[in-house]
């Protein structure tokens, strides 16, 4: 397996393979658990060589102690992907070299996508996200970019990021990969104790419910069912939870059976702060 630390060995590295037909590019933040796999084996199944970045971006946090405590496990990463396949590229950049100098975000204007939710709570965290995996997207020229359903948003935003820079690449979403109780499996998992883990599998629960009562209810009654569940919850603090059409992300005033929707939630366990959402 190979491991590249800078833009140069990568360079180096991709115009000796300028023959491969077809390159996958899975962008992580390290920490790599089962979820990441999942993305990083469709790659392997899909594409002639896969390729996954591992670096903790600064942009993208608004809490720099979040980022101070964001795990980093390469070793054990590294462990990981060979035992999917040897023939992984790793590139595992610092930040000065990613960033070849101020280590600031560019300003994107995603359509609206970027100021709901997440981007409401969490100011400049797209243009971070974008800037990041732009820079990415250009250095590989990827075939194609996976990500994970759990960051929904994200997603659909990396999606209008390709359109908006015009780049050829065909960006692919995965579904959620859940640890036993339900949880959706993140990196910040492990920032948890055992009690509060295995009690935030509650979020995906009332998740279920919600879809079921989302059959019959409308958004507003759904949203305010889900807040007084975890208003009645000691260990996991409710941030919001938003129902919005999978397309723009704009949030439900009154539902439509041609449109497709999905219910979102942000919830701290302790300090974590941990996201998910389900199709309604």
């Amino acid at each position: 397996m190979q491991l590249i630390n800078t833009k140069k060995e990568l360079k180096s590295y991709l115009d000796s393979h300028k023959k491969t037909k077809t390159i996958g590019l899975v962008p992580t933040m390290g920490a790599l658990h089962m979820g990441h796999i999942a993305l990083v084996k469709k790659s392997v199944e899909e594409n002639d060589l896969t390729l996954v970045s591992i670096f903790v971006n600064p942009t993208q946090f608004n809490n720099k102690e979040d980022l101070d405590k964001y795990p980093s496990t390469l070793e054990a990463d590294l462990t990981l992907l060979k035992a999917v396949s040897d023939g992984i590229v790793v590139f595992a950049p610092s930040a000065s070299e990613i960033y070849s100098g101020e280590i600031i975000s560019k300003t994107y204007d995603f359509e609206g996508l970027e100021n709901v939710m997440e981007g409401e709570f969490r100011k400049g965290h797209f243009d971070g996200v974008g800037t990041i995996v732009e820079k990415l997207l250009r250095l590989i020229s990827p075939t194609r970019a996976y990500f994970g359903e759990k960051d929904f948003q994200q997603l659909q935003i990396i999606k209008k990021l390709v359109k908006i820079v015009h780049l050829p690449i065909e960006i692919i979403g995965c579904p959620i990969v859940r640890e036993a109780n339900g949880l959706a499996m993140s990196s910040r998992n492990e920032r948890l104790d055992t009690e509060l883990r295995q009690e935030a599998g509650f979020i995906y629960k009332t998740l279920k419910a919600a879809k079921l009562k989302f059959g019959t209810k409308s958004a507003n009654f759904t949203m305010d069912w889900v807040k007084k569940q975890f208003n009645a919850h000691q260990k996991l603090n409710l941030e919001y939870v938003k129902i919005a059409d999978v397309d723009q992300l704009k949030p439900v005033k009154r539902k439509n059976k041609k449109v497709k929707y999905r219910a979102f939630i942000a919830v701290y366990a302790g300090d974590v702060r941990l996201i998910d959402n389900i199709a309604l």
